[in-house]
């Protein structure tokens, strides 16, 4: 049997030149290390027990191009090393690293090491059947297995998985394992891995209303997230900006509240979007937000938005939030969100219902008397409610649909169905977390993960933040199903997307995926530079990641 050892490094150390080549992000839940070392080579072969899994076939040739295009590996340094750092000698030792705390027996010098032996099969074993042969597609959900093993000895590496999506990432993982040495070989250690993700949802939100992004951009970040093991994208499609999603129900949405006809998402950019996730194993999450943030759905529904009126009792030509008393603006959503569910897969759609401002619907005489007239009082809250509840049970009914909100309708006493999704998003997270855990809803964070805002070295931060550090049962914990790195669109548009998003949305990552005991940056470091290298070997263009490591061969 193979003794598996810690520590590669210390056998066999990677290429000179990029800090972390050779090392995985995010850090599996189990991975260790033998002497041997493989060879990848051009005669390398991959096979698949299940030739009908096109998913997998595709996330193969996505690993072959990673690992055999030279442009994603550094060139050696022309520079003097430090020779690498061995540990203590003694029959073992134990020591805190990047993967936990471990003990096992010392491995053997560098010197010691075995001749490397070629690598002859890549062999992938999804366990569970997939088939997409006839036009059949597989979707990844809420409740799709991620997990997966790798075993590399004996001249081959065997990748298993119960479902495509963990195949997938063990693919990522493999890719990222293999190193280019000074010779210019590609090699990898033995090697055993055994991973799965700490939280099921691990989300970026992108928003595309306050400035567009075009689709090129929104491809180049999912990416990114299959890159990082991320898996839902939460797409704020539109807001009071804009409204750049071109329905096929309501085409005057989009004709007359996007910026123009060309910053808008046709039915087919939206498909490509949702196609290139699926293969990635990404969910997309639509977010339509009312019934605040709707500015920009006014001018192609008219009768959609409350008229705000001025102290004389005369509207003054502004608008609010939708006007929850018009019966008229109840099938028009219906219709809408009828074709969200054809448009996009998923089975969960994000509703918003943040930021919903009372003032307008205080100053207007037609909303004062339905209120009146149900007997609501002065309390705004109950009108919020009233027009939540029907447009839940509207988004609810017969689509097999479930929804996330964010934070203010609990906190506003909002009467939500369980199984909502609630989205925790202000400051004081740790009570809000309790909270809502508390009452018995599956939670989301991003209240530590506002990526729009920026300081230096931030990413240590966003590490730092453990979705699970409040005070609560361990029941109310295992109603955390994870989090997601916001990335608002104030600032933002496709010159600086990208780069503002990753890596230090890789960090975010590990928070959400890894399991692993020692959180410290600055053991992780040396890894999420080097992860950051890996983007922009791949075509990415992630913003540097600290002031003294370099991605040699890359300006």
């Amino acid at each position: 049997s193979l003794l598996l050892l810690l520590l590669a490094i210390s056998v066999a150390p990677p290429a000179l030149g990029d800090p972390g080549v050779g090392t995985v992000w995010p850090m599996p839940r189990s991975l260790s290390f033998g002497p041997r070392q493989l060879l990848y080579m051009d005669s390398t072969r991959f096979s698949l027990n299940q030739p009908a899994c096109l998913l997998v076939q595709d996330a193969i040739v996505r690993a072959r191009r990673s690992i055999l295009d030279s442009s994603l590996w550094p060139e050696p340094a022309p520079r003097l090393q430090r020779p690498p750092k061995l540990p203590s000698l003694g029959d073992s030792f134990r020591r805190q690293s990047a993967y936990g705390v471990t003990s096992m027996r010392m491995p053997e010098p560098a010197d010691a090491a075995p001749s490397p032996v070629p690598l002859s099969l890549v062999r992938v074993e999804v366990q569970r059947p997939c088939n997409e042969s006839g036009g059949r597609l597989m979707w990844p959900s809420v409740k799709m297995n991620e997990s997966y093993t790798i075993a590399v000895s004996g001249g081959q590496v065997n990748i298993s998985a119960p479902e495509p999506w963990g195949a997938m990432y063990g693919l990522e993982t493999l890719a990222q394992l293999i190193s280019r040495y000074p010779d210019g070989t590609l090699r990898l250690n033995e090697t055993a891995v055994s991973d799965q993700p700490r939280f099921a949802h691990r989300g970026i939100l992108l928003d595309t209303s306050r400035h567009y992004l075009p689709v090129r951009t929104i491809l180049q970040n999912l990416d990114g997230m299959a890159y990082n093991k991320m898996n839902v994208f939460h797409w704020h499609i539109v807001d009071d900006q804009s409204f750049p999603y071109q329905s096929y129900t309501f085409p005057e949405l989009s004709d007359k509240g996007a910026y123009s006809g060309r910053h808008v998402y046709s039915q087919q950019d939206v498909a490509s979007i949702v196609e290139h996730a699926r293969r990635r194993g990404i969910r997309v999450v639509p977010e339509f937000d009312t019934p605040g943030h709707t500015l920009s759905w006014g001018a192609g529904r008219p009768g959609l938005l409350t008229a705000c009126y001025n102290g004389k009792g005369s509207p003054d030509g502004t608008y609010g939030p939708v006007d929850p008393t018009n019966e008229a603006n109840y099938p028009f959503l219906s219709a809408l969100l009828s074709e969200l569910s054809s448009v996009f897969p998923d089975t969960y759609l994000h509703l918003g219902g943040d930021e919903v401002p009372f003032d307008c619907w205080q100053s207007n005489p037609k909303v004062r008397q339905f209120m009146a007239d149900r007997g609501f009082g002065q309390n705004y809250s109950l009108l919020e409610n009233y027009y939540e509840n029907r447009i839940i049970s509207i988004a609810t009914s017969g689509a097999n649909r479930s929804v996330v909100v964010w934070q203010e309708l609990l906190d506003n006493a909002v009467s939500l169905p369980r199984g909502t999704i609630v989205h925790v998003w202000k400051g004081g997270w740790q009570d809000e977390m309790a909270k809502v855990t508390a009452r018995g809803y599956p939670a989301l964070l991003s209240s530590c993960w506002y990526l729009d805002y920026i300081k230096m070295s931030d990413w240590k931060d966003f590490y730092a933040c453990d979705p699970l550090s409040f005070y609560a049962s361990a029941a109310q914990k295992a109603r955390v199903i994870g989090g997601e790195a916001c990335l608002w669109g104030e600032f933002v548009d496709a010159s600086n997307a990208v780069s503002q998003l990753w890596p230090r949305a890789s960090a975010v990552a590990e928070r959400l995926w890894s399991n692993q005991t020692d959180w410290r940056p600055e053991v992780a470091e040396p890894r999420y530079a080097g992860q950051r290298c890996r983007m922009l070997y791949r075509g990415l263009n992630p913003e540097p990641s600290a002031r003294t490591h370099m991605c040699y061969g890359r300006s």
